[in-house]
């Protein structure tokens, strides 16, 4: 079973994040940017055909490059709305 069914964050090392659940940072990615948005910063597939919360949770888990790429836009978000 995956760290993230766990209640553990999947890459405690490299999580720029701790604590934040992955749901929570697309959740929050999904409210700033919506759909549309978010697939044109992070062009993946899940983003732009029948999008949703659980399906694209699926596909960031196991795909390390696109969970990373939406990790720094997040990261990215936060710093450019904090300053």
């Amino acid at each position: 079973m995956a760290a993230d069914q766990l209640g553990m964050p999947a890459r405690p090392d490299n999580n720029p994040l701790p604590g934040a659940t992955l749901e929570a940072l697309l959740t929050a990615l999904v409210e700033r940017h919506g759909w549309a948005g978010l697939a044109e910063e992070v062009d993946i597939r899940c983003f732009k055909f029948d999008p949703s919360i659980k399906s694209s949770l699926q596909f960031l888990r196991r795909t390390p490059w696109a969970r990373a790429k939406v990790e720094a836009l997040y990261v990215r978000d936060h710093d450019h709305f904090r300053a």
